[in-house]
């Protein structure tokens, strides 16, 4: 009988970063190393990653990370992973290339190669515990789910998916072989949640093909196409809207030069003609009306690219009357906010904007009715929903009940809790360290809770310096205080401020030097604590207080 665990490290509760440990006997199987783009109070935050460290305190028992696409969510965690445990990693084709491309990126780990390429066919025995793969449909090519067979049953990871009929075939998912898993026996089944809160049939890429191409004729001037980087399933359908339509394509963003040259060796994409994709320079040799302009910004995030273009501080681009901006990817909901604001700025710039989602529902994840015949197909004794805010993997549970599964077999997990499967049922069985580690730009984990409070601070309410000088034997100040302060008050209009602000903290320095005992923290706080009351009481702002009390020889 196999001792069998699962814990999930990220993706639950959460959109992205995902990463969920399957330990059976003594060997610990990763599926896949995500990150998340920062919310949008994580001031300065580049990427998000889940926290490791009970992978790292036990890299010796990891028999490898399974990858399932690639995509950020699914391997960007991957770099951060490998720097402080060597263990081998597994994925399709296209997936390891592009997880090859995030680890030549950080210098820690450039020259690991402990890679290995898989597919639908592929069976690996560890030691008793077999792990086999099956072929889903997602927005990127060679997506495929992990099945852990156990002498208990299958355990089954979906990774992102939905349900296509016209998917072509690298995108195709392989029916078959999921009633194959399902007859086999499924144990669990850790399945994507993502778009489950919809019962909205999402549009066929078919569909979404036809509209981009419809979309990119009926208009006569320069189009603007925002998409993300690895959704290679969108950038092929503009590539044949291009071609279609008779436009040359530019590709504007950092990440989508590298990523469509890996999927153009790989023959993952595909070019009408060769002169189909120009250089940014070469723009100008041609008319608006012959002209794609593909932008994915940083790191495969279109949105910020575009507000450059509309304030004509983009390297290539500025957005000018005529303009079809193009939004062919679904911002999350913590982008929002920032998207609207961008529109209005693109029309301030004499553009329109036109988001795909105003005609089509479109998403890679399936909806709820995906979602159920995914567990009519394996049939699994137990159900964990993942990948997904709580309301979808709520969301998901309710579908799971809806077609025959009982309460009591679906878990709805956190971060870090693992569940056992002891005498024929999964129970609670303790919880390891998990959460988020920030990472701003080559700092790992140290902007946690504080740095962030105090960059919200900053952002909201400014800063103010006071420096004073004093001489501690004699028990006087040496030079008055003078104070600094930045983004805090109109300096010209609030002098009087600055002024009562100085006589304050010169008073409250007189007072504790007076006093028998002498402590520079203690004096700091004193003075911080006078001004903070002082200004809130004037100002109604709490800004952040830096006292810097000098000791004169």
């Amino acid at each position: 009988m196999n001792t069998i665990k699962l814990t999930t490290l990220g993706g639950v509760r959460e959109n992205g970063k995902n990463m969920y440990i399957a330990e059976i006997n003594d060997s610990i199987f990763v599926l896949d190393a995500g990150l998340k783009y920062p919310e949008n109070e994580q001031l300065g935050v580049d990427v998000v990653i889940p926290n490791m460290d009970y992978l790292f305190e036990n890299s010796d028992r990891i028999a490898g990370v399974f990858l399932t696409h690639g995509h950020a969510d699914a391997i960007g965690a991957l770099p951060y992973l490998l720097a402080e445990a060597k263990v081998p990693v597994f994925g399709s084709e296209l997936t390891i290339e592009l997880a090859k491309l995030f680890v030549k990126g950080n210098d820690s780990v450039k020259k690991f190669d402990d890679f290995h390429v898989i597919d639908e066919n592929t069976e690996i025995d560890f030691g008793g515990t077999i792990v086999s793969f099956f072929r889903t449909t997602h927005s990127i090519p060679e997506s495929l789910g992990v099945v852990l067979k156990t002498s208990e049953g299958n355990i089954v990871y979906t990774g992102d998916f939905k349900f296509d009929q016209t998917a072509s075939e690298s995108y195709a998912t392989d029916f078959g072989r999921l009633a194959e898993i399902g007859r086999e026996g499924v144990l669990a089944l850790l399945s994507d949640s993502a778009n489950a809160d919809s019962n909205i049939q999402v549009a066929s890429e078919n569909e979404v093909g036809v509209e981009i191409t419809q979309t990119i004729s009926d208009w006569d001037g320069r189009i603007i196409v925002a998409a993300v980087a690895s959704n290679l399933s969108r950038i092929q359908q503009v590539f044949d809207a291009a071609a279609e339509t008779g436009r040359r394509v530019v590709l504007t963003g950092f990440d989508i030069e590298n990523i469509v040259r890996t999927a153009i060796r790989l023959k993952k994409l595909s070019l009408a003609s060769e002169n189909l994709l120009i250089k940014p320079k070469d723009m100008s040799r041609f008319e608006d009306h012959e002209l794609i302009i593909l932008e994915t910004g940083r790191m495969g995030e279109p949105i910020n690219g575009l507000r450059k273009m509309s304030i004509g501080r983009h390297r290539y681009v500025e957005i000018k009357e005529g303009d079809l901006v193009y939004i062919v990817t679904t911002p999350s909901i913590a982008k929002e906010a920032v998207m609207a604001r961008v529109e209005n700025m693109v029309y301030q710039a004499g553009g329109i904007v036109k988001p795909i989602t105003h005609s089509l529902r479109v998403s890679g994840h399936g909806n709820a009715r995906d979602l159920q015949l995914m567990i009519n197909l394996l049939q699994p004794k137990y159900l964990f929903p993942i990948q997904g805010e709580y309301r979808e993997l709520d969301a998901h549970a309710k579908a799971a009940m809806a077609v025959g599964m009982l309460p009591e077999r679906i878990f709805i997990p956190k971060k870090g809790t693992t569940m056992s499967y002891e005498h024929g049922d999964f129970v609670p069985s303790g919880a390891v360290t998990a959460g988020d580690v920030l990472i701003d730009g080559n700092a790992i984990g140290d902007v946690g809770n504080v740095v962030l409070r105090d960059r919200k601070v900053l952002s909201e309410d400014g800063i103010f310096i006071v420096a004073i000088t004093v001489n501690r034997r004699e028990k006087k100040i040496i030079a008055k205080a003078r104070v600094h302060t930045r983004g805090f008050v109109y300096l010209k209009k609030s002098r009087d401020i600055l002024r009562e602000s100085t006589e304050l903290v010169n008073q409250t320095v007189e007072d504790y030097l007076q006093g028998e005992d002498f402590d520079w923290a203690e004096l700091k706080g004193k003075v911080r604590d006078h001004l903070a009351k002082f200004l809130f009481d004037q100002t109604k702002r709490r800004p952040a207080i830096l006292p810097v009390v000098m000791e004169a020889k």
